[in-house]
């Protein structure tokens, strides 16, 4: 039975590929995993279910003999559907373990040819449901002096790949724009921070495609839905109530960390 299990489980990773990803998705160590790669070793009732639900498999079927599990699993192949969906949803598939330390509030800062030389402050989460870490952005700028008020609402799939954050949203309105960003911390344990760069549509003067740096920082717990939606907008570059750390890694970025690009770059 050790036998059956073993020699199935090697191939069900081969058709995944990595098995370090595999044991940081399904969260079992991997000393652990490689017994029962090797057959010394069978899992627990819980990590057996723990296995089975990763691979969507019975966890009976990890028993069945090497032959009949193939044939299975080729029959499974063929009859279960592949649309665009499921192509571009995998990589956003068992992300909890890895982004769980990211749940939580932060402030988005870069800069927008939308609002001139300004920084653009806006409100960020990140959620966990249904499997998936999911994102919710809100951007909320005014501008007295000509009545224009941007209100725009976006929400997404989150994705870790070589300890960056890969984030893709679209925005929640007839014909929205789709937007991407990616975000690191400069160390593991530094959560404060996110640096990256985000990629959008400008909505005025006229809609054009734009890349920009970006960085998001922390919002602590104490801090109340209304008053981090009322910090949201657009700032002087100067302004007191953006950190330094913003307005250094916006303004006066490490070259040797992103592409020498100044402010924001239409394309």
């Amino acid at each position: 039975m050790s036998g059956n299990f073993s020699e199935n489980l090697r191939s069900l990773c081969a058709e995944h590929g990595s098995i370090a990803q595999i044991c940081r998705e399904i969260g079992l160590n991997r000393q652990q995993f490689n017994r029962y790669l090797n057959g010394s070793s069978l899992p627990s009732a819980h990590n057996l279910r723990r296995i089975a639900r990763y691979f969507e498999i019975p966890e009976a079927r990890l028993f069945a003999p090497q032959a009949e599990f193939e044939v299975q699993l080729s029959d499974a192949a063929r009859t279960t559907p592949s649309g665009p969906s499921d192509s571009f949803l995998e990589p956003f598939r068992g992300q909890q373990r890895n982004l769980k330390r990211y749940l939580g509030f932060y402030h988005a800062y870069f800069h927008t040819p939308s609002w001139g030389e300004g920084i653009f402050c806006a409100l960020a989460r990140f959620i966990e449901k249904d499997g998936f870490i999911l994102s919710r952005n809100l951007e909320i700028a005014h501008d007295p002096e000509q009545s224009i008020r941007q209100i725009s609402r976006y929400r997404g799939l989150v994705a870790m790949r070589g300890n960056r954050l890969f984030i893709t949203e679209h925005e929640r309105a007839h014909e929205g724009s789709v937007a991407q960003t990616i975000l690191f911390s400069a160390h593991r344990q530094q959560l404060k921070y996110l640096r990256g760069m985000t990629m959008g549509l400008a909505w005025r003067p006229f809609p054009r495609p734009y890349a920009a740096r970006t960085i998001w920082k922390r919002l602590d717990e104490r801090v109340s839905a209304r008053e981090a939606i009322a910090a949201c907008g657009v700032y002087p570059v100067r302004s007191p109530r953006i950190d330094p750390t913003v307005r250094n890694y916006l303004e006066t970025p490490d070259k040797d960390d992103l592409p020498d690009l100044s402010g924001s770059v239409l394309l």
